[in-house]
C-alpha cells in the first residue's frame, strides 16, 4: 500500500455517532481523493486542520466540528437563511453538493469544502464554505444565499450555525460545568458578565461578535467568533434547559448574520424599544436574480487552550482590518467624572494648569473635555456660551501653550432636537416608512435633548460632519476626538442610500471623520459594536463606565479582563478613566469618597488594561492628598501604563465561585520582571496560593519579590510559592517579580539616524526596539544644536552648517538605558524660495 493510500485508508474512520463513515479526508497540506480538484462527492468528506476537523454530511449537508482525539463531535449543525420572512434550511434541500479545494488567504494557505444545497426550483439555493489553514489552529465558515430563481427576494437572516441533535455543544464533562463568556453588542450592552451554565434569564445567552464556552471539568473550550463586520451584525445565541434533576445543558446553538433590530428591540439598555413599532424596522435585503448575498465569515476554534483561541482571534482581526494601534499610550486626564457635564472655561482651565505644573514631566500630557462643551448633539462645533462664554479657541490655545493635547467628547451620530440638523434638516436624520426621522431616546445630562440619528450616507450630512471635524482637529488643535453613542444610532432604518445596514452607515460615517481629521488624530471608539470601527479607530472602550465608587471598578473589571486580547490587536484598549481622589460627585444618589485601597483598585485596574491611562479627578482636589498624589506618581503604575500591554487575566474562566469574577492579572513586562495584580471583589478577606508554575514562570530561578502598593509590606515566595493571606475587601495587591538570575539590560535599538545633510533639509531621525528584547519605554533626542524631542520617529531641520552630536537615550523596563551618539554633518547655506500661493486642501 503506498504512503498516499495509508492516509486514505487511515482517513476512513469517523465518530462513532456518525450514521455513515467518512470515506474522504482532507489532511493537513495532503489531498486524498483522486482526479479533479473540484470534483463533488456522494460521500461524506473531512477536512483535517491543526488540532480540529470538520465533516460535512453528504446526506444533509450538514457538518459536525471535532477537537482532535475526541471521537464525538463538538457541535453538529447545518446552515439556514430567512428568506422574505420564512426560514429555510440546508436540510430542506433534496441535492448537497460537496466540492474539496485549497485557498490562499490573508491568514494563510489551506485546504477548503463548498457544501451547495440546491434542488428546490422555487428558493434560492444555500451554500457555505469551510476553511481550514496549514498554520492556524482554527477554522473559518462562510454561509452564502444564491439567488438562482427568475424573482428578486429579501433576506433577513443568514445563518451559518444552527445546532442540530439533543446537545447543542458537547465538550465533554460535566454539562453544568460550562462556563461561558458572551461579548456584547458594545462594551457595556449588556455589561459585560461571565456565566455559568444554568443562571441565563429565560434559558438563552445571547452574545455578540463571539462566545467562548469552556467546561471546568474537562478543560475544553468552544470559540465562535465574527472575523467580519461588513453589512451584518453577528449574533450568538446558546439555549440551555436544566433535566429532571435540575441539572443545566445546551440544548440548542445558533450563529446569525442579521441586523441590529433584535438588540434595539429586546436588550433594557435600548432607549427606544417601547416607543413606536413602526421605529424599529427589519433589516431586509433584496437580492436579485442571479444575485448572491453572503453572511459574516465566522472563525471557529476547539482545543484545551481558551488564551489560545481568544489570542488567535485577536491576531486574525489585526491581520484582516489592518487594525491601527498607536505606539505610544495615552496618559492624561479627561473632564466627565471630574466635573461630568458641570465643566465651565474656568474649572477646566484649572486643571490644565495643575496637569501642567505637576503631571506632564510624569507623561500625562492629554487634556480631554467631555460632554458639556457643546451646545447640542451633533453640534460640537459650537460651543456652549454659558459655560464657555468666550468659545473655545482661547482656551484651547491656552492649553496648547502649557505642552498639552487636546481631546474632545463627541457622540457623532446623534442629533438632538435643539441642533441646527433637527431644526433645519430633518431630511438628513434616518427616518422610518413612513418618512420620519427616528427617534432613539432622549437625554438629560445636559439638558434635556429629544434624540436622533444622522444620516452618514446623506451626502449633505457628510460634509456636516467633515466640517464639524474639521474644526475639532484643525481649528481647535484636538490630537484625540472620543466617539461615543455609536451603539445606539446603530439602528436599521430608510438611509439615503438604499439598502444600507447600520454597520455599513456607521463604517460610512467613521471613514468620512478619519479623513476629516486626518492620521496624526487619535480616534477612540466609545459606545460601539466592538468590532466594526476596527482599521479606522485607534483606541476602543472596552468596559463599563468607571466612577468615584468601589462598584463602579467592580463592574468594569470583567470587561477588562475578559477583553485582553483586544489590546494591540482591534485598537489600545480604552478601560475608561481611573478616579482616585475623595471627591464626593452627585452621580445619582451622593457616593461616599473612595478609601485609599478602593483608589488603589482603580488606578491598578486601569493598568492591567494595557491601555489609555487617563486621571478622571479634580486635580486640585487630588492634589490635597499627597498618598493619593503618589499613586498617579507611582513608578511601577506608570511603567505598566507606558508599556502599552494587557496583563493576562490569570482566573478568566477559572476563576473561584466565592472570588465572584476574575480576580487575578499578571503581566510580563519582559523575561526578567512581572507584576502580578490581586483583587478582592468581595465583601470579606480572600487569600491566594501561587506557585511560579501557576504563572508560568520558570520553577528553577531565583527571584526577588516587593509590593508596589505598599514597599513596607514583605511579600515571601518560599519553595516556588507565593501566599497571599487575608486579603481585605475593597483591595488589591500588586506585586513585582524580578527574576534576579537574569541581569538588568538595555532595549535592542535599531536606528535610522542620517549622517550627512543640508541645511534647511527636513530630516527623518527614527528607532525601533527589538521585539525579542527588553521593552522600550521612552525615547529622548538631543539634536546637538539646543532643540530636544521625545518619540521614536522625530522629524528634525538644521538652520546651520556645522558638525553636530546627535544623542538618543532610550529608557527600557528594567531601567536600564541605551544610550548613543550620531555624528551629522550639514552643509550649505539657505536660499530664498520663490513664492507659491497656499491651497488649503479640504476634506
Amino acid at each position: 500500500m503506498t504512503h498516499a493510500n495509508r492516509r486514505c485508508q487511515a482517513g476512513k474512520s469517523f465518530h462513532r455517532n456518525a450514521q455513515k463513515q467518512a470515506l474522504w479526508r482532507i489532511a493537513l497540506g495532503v489531498t486524498c481523493f483522486l482526479g479533479s480538484a473540484n470534483m463533488t462527492f456522494a460521500t461524506n468528506v473531512t477536512l483535517r486542520g491543526r488540532g480540529v476537523s470538520l465533516t460535512v454530511q453528504s446526506g444533509d449537508g450538514s457538518y459536525s466540528i471535532l477537537r482532535e482525539n475526541m471521537d464525538y463531535p463538538v457541535i453538529h449543525a447545518r446552515i439556514a437563511a430567512e428568506i422574505d420572512h420564512k426560514w429555510i434550511r440546508s436540510s430542506d434541500y433534496p441535492r448537497h453538493e460537496i466540492s474539496p479545494s485549497t485557498f490562499t488567504d490573508a491568514l494563510g494557505n489551506g485546504h477548503q469544502i463548498l457544501v451547495r444545497s440546491t434542488g428546490l426550483t422555487a428558493l434560492p439555493d444555500l451554500s457555505y464554505t469551510v476553511r481550514m489553514y496549514d498554520t492556524q489552529a482554527f477554522g473559518t465558515i462562510t454561509a452564502e444565499v444564491q439567488n438562482h430563481t427568475n424573482q428578486t427576494v429579501t433576506i433577513q437572516d443568514i445563518r451559518s450555525v444552527e445546532a442540530v441533535g439533543p446537545r447543542g455543544v458537547n465538550l465533554g464533562g460535566t454539562e453544568g460545568s460550562d462556563r461561558i463568556l458572551s461579548d456584547s453588542f458594545s462594551e457595556d450592552w449588556p455589561p459585560l458578565d461571565i456565566h455559568d451554565l444554568g443562571d441565563a434569564e429565560r434559558g438563552t445567552l445571547r452574545a455578540v461578535d463571539s462566545q467562548l464556552i469552556y467546561n471546568r471539568q474537562s478543560k475544553e473550550s468552544l470559540f465562535f467568533g465574527a472575523l467580519t463586520s461588513e453589512k451584518f451584525l453577528t449574533v450568538l445565541h446558546l439555549e440551555e434547559k436544566a433535566d429532571d434533576q435540575k441539572i443545566p445543558a445546551i440544548v440548542g446553538y445558533r450563529v446569525d448574520s442579521t441586523g441590529t433590530t433584535e438588540i434595539q428591540a429586546t436588550d433594557p439598555e435600548s432607549d427606544f424599544r417601547n416607543g413606536p413599532k413602526n421605529n424599529l424596522i427589519e433589516l431586509s435585503l433584496p437580492v436579485p436574480p442571479d444575485g448572491s448575498l453572503s453572511s459574516e465569515r465566522l472563525m471557529f476554534a476547539v482545543g484545551n487552550d481558551y488564551y489560545s483561541q481568544l489570542d488567535q482571534y485577536g491576531a486574525a482581526i489585526r491581520v484582516l482590518h489592518h487594525s491601527r494601534v498607536s505606539p505610544d499610550n495615552l496618559l492624561g486626564w479627561w473632564s466627565w467624572t471630574a466635573f461630568y457635564s458641570a465643566i465651565t472655561e474656568g474649572n477646566t482651565w484649572t486643571n490644565a494648569q495643575w496637569l501642567a505644573q505637576h503631571l506632564k514631566k510624569f507623561g500625562y500630557d492629554y487634556f480631554h473635555l467631555d460632554l458639556g462643551y457643546g451646545y447640542a448633539r451633533s453640534e460640537y462645533a459650537t460651543p456652549n456660551a454659558s459655560k464657555f462664554p468666550r468659545g473655545l479657541m482661547p482656551l484651547t490655545r491656552k492649553v496648547c501653550g502649557l505642552g498639552l493635547k487636546m481631546g474632545f467628547w463627541t457622540a457623532p451620530f446623534e442629533a438632538s432636537d435643539r441642533s441646527w440638523v433637527y431644526q433645519n434638516h430633518k431630511d438628513w436624520l434616518v427616518h422610518n416608512a413612513q418618512g420620519e426621522p427616528i427617534r432613539i431616546g432622549e437625554n438629560d445630562e445636559d439638558g434635556r435633548e429629544i434624540l436622533f440619528v444622522l444620516d452618514s450616507t446623506n451626502p449633505a450630512a457628510q460634509e456636516y460632519l467633515r466640517q464639524t471635524y474639521h474644526t475639532l482637529a484643525d481649528q481647535w488643535g484636538a490630537r484625540y476626538i472620543k466617539l461615543d453613542f455609536m451603539d445606539n444610532t446603530a439602528i436599521e432604518g430608510y438611509y439615503f442610500r438604499p439598502n444600507t445596514t447600520a454597520l455599513e452607515a456607521q463604517r460610512i460615517g467613521l471613514e468620512i471623520i478619519r479623513k476629516a481629521v486626518g492620521e496624526h488624530v487619535l480616534l477612540d471608539k466609545d459606545g460601539s459594536p466592538m468590532l466594526n470601527p476596527v482599521g479606522i479607530v485607534d483606541d476602543g472602550r472596552i468596559s463599563q463606565d468607571t466612577g468615584h465608587t468601589f462598584l463602579r471598578s467592580k463592574e468594569a473589571a470583567p470587561g477588562i479582563a475578559a477583553r485582553y486580547y483586544m489590546n494591540g490587536n482591534f485598537f489600545r484598549d480604552d478601560p475608561d478613566a481611573f478616579t482616585i481622589s475623595r471627591q464626593v460627585i452627585l452621580d445619582g444618589p451622593i457616593h461616599a469618597p473612595l478609601t485609599l485601597p478602593e483608589a488603589q483598585v482603580s488606578i491598578v485596574l486601569s493598568a492591567v488594561s494595557g491601555g489609555m491611562f487617563e486621571i478622571g479627578d479634580d486635580l486640585p482636589k487630588l492634589g490635597q492628598d499627597p498618598d493619593r498624589v503618589a499613586l498617579v506618581e507611582n513608578p511601577d503604575i506608570l511603567q505598566m501604563a507606558k508599556l502599552g500591554r494587557a496583563s493576562l487575566p490569570v482566573d478568566l474562566l477559572t476563576y473561584r465561585v466565592e472570588d465572584e469574577e476574575p480576580s487575578i492579572f499578571l503581566l510580563r513586562e519582559d523575561g526578567r520582571q512581572a507584576m502580578l495584580a490581586v483583587f478582592n471583589w468581595t465583601e470579606e478577606p480572600r487569600s491566594h496560593t501561587f506557585d511560579v508554575s501557576h504563572l508560568n514562570l520558570p520553577a528553577k530561578d531565583a527571584y526577588k519579590l516587593y509590593d508596589a502598593l505598599n514597599q513596607d509590606r514583605p511579600v515571601a515566595m518560599n519553595n516556588g510559592t507565593i501566599q497571599l493571606d487575608g486579603q481585605p475587601a475593597h483591595s488589591v495587591r500588586l506585586i513585582k517579580i524580578i527574576d534576579v538570575s537574569i541581569s538588568a539590560a538595555a532595549p535592542s535599538i535599531t536606528t535610522t539616524v542620517p549622517s550627512k545633510a543640508k541645511a534647511d533639509q527636513q530630516l527623518e531621525f527614527s528607532s525601533v526596539a527589538a521585539e525579542s528584547g527588553v521593552p522600550a519605554l521612552a525615547y529622548h533626542w538631543d539634536f546637538g544644536d539646543g532643540v530636544t524631542g521625545d518619540g521614536a520617529s522625530l522629524t528634525h531641520t538644521y538652520t546651520e552648517t556645522g558638525n553636530y552630536k546627535v544623542q538618543l537615550i532610550v529608557q527600557g523596563v528594567d531601567g536600564v538605558a541605551w544610550r548613543q551618539t550620531f555624528p551629522v554633518t550639514v552643509q550649505g547655506i539657505l536660499k530664498p524660495a520663490p513664492p507659491q500661493r497656499y491651497v488649503e486642501a479640504r476634506h
